[in-house]
């Protein structure tokens, strides 16, 4: 937090220095004070003279994303002097939310922003997809602010209805298709991931389905079958890294009929 504030609320000048010479406050800033055990991004953040934006305050936050940042993503005005991040990637942009000049982590319209201009369309349209299902923010309020290129376009496609971020990927990869597909349809007494036409099911396997989970699967398949569905059961990772693999199965099942009733 800022010294000011500390002073403020009834701190001496002497009493912050004691506190900083007996390390109960550290100084990362010139004007700033933080806790021994405060969240090291804010710290560093603080330390920059930068907010914590785009892909890593949306991991913060718990948004989806197909691959983890390895690098922190800061924030800066284009003009602002004394940012010393070298081990960041700083994303110099105006705010699309202005900032306060005591924040440390920017607004989530900001966030959405810098990840549309950051990631390629499909990774940013998850993770504004994945802020909406959370309801860090409305879409009639997105689409009232004044977003450029990318996040433009990601703003005019986003939808607040996907529930995962693996719906915003499947939906759109197959609307080409025209054929009805229908995420999170409930069946024989299970969700679903996908149903595509009447009797297609497309069944996405993440790091949960083992154990009594795959027993559970494989059982809830059987029980499709005997109704009259054709089940295709994938892995994540063939969804994100073998698209056409899995897209591949799909066009030859619908050729064959598979989705009809």
């Amino acid at each position: 937090m800022r010294v000011r504030q500390l002073r403020e609320s009834g701190w001496s000048e002497r009493s912050v220095r004691t506190a900083v010479t007996h390390e109960r406050l550290l100084r990362p800033r010139k004007g700033w004070v933080a806790l021994p055990d405060a969240d090291a991004h804010l710290v560093a953040a603080a330390r920059a003279g930068v907010v914590v934006s785009c892909v890593t305050q949306a991991e913060r936050w718990g948004l989806w994303m197909l691959r983890p940042s390895e690098i922190p993503h800061v924030a800066a005005p284009p003009r602002s002097g004394g940012v010393r991040a070298p081990r960041a990637v700083v994303h110099w942009a105006e705010p699309v939310v202005p900032r306060h000049p005591d924040a440390l982590v920017d607004e989530i319209e900001n966030v959405l922003s810098l990840v549309a201009h950051c990631l390629p369309f499909e990774e940013a349209l998850i993770v504004w997809e994945s802020a909406l299902d959370k309801k860090l923010v409305s879409l009639p309020a997105l689409r009232r602010l004044p977003f450029r290129g990318a996040a433009r376009a990601v703003c005019e496609r986003a939808s607040p209805y996907s529930g995962s971020g693996l719906e915003t990927l499947v939906v759109p990869r197959l609307r080409w298709m025209g054929i009805p597909i229908t995420p999170q349809a409930w069946i024989a007494g299970h969700r679903v991931d996908f149903l595509i036409g009447d009797r297609l099911v497309l069944q996405i396997d993440g790091g949960t389905h083992v154990g009594a989970q795959r027993t559970s699967d494989i059982a809830h398949d059987a029980e499709l079958m005997l109704l009259g569905y054709h089940v295709i059961r994938v892995g994540y990772a063939q969804i994100v890294d073998r698209w056409h693999e899995v897209q591949g199965v799909i066009m030859r099942a619908v050729a064959q009929g598979l989705h009809r009733a």
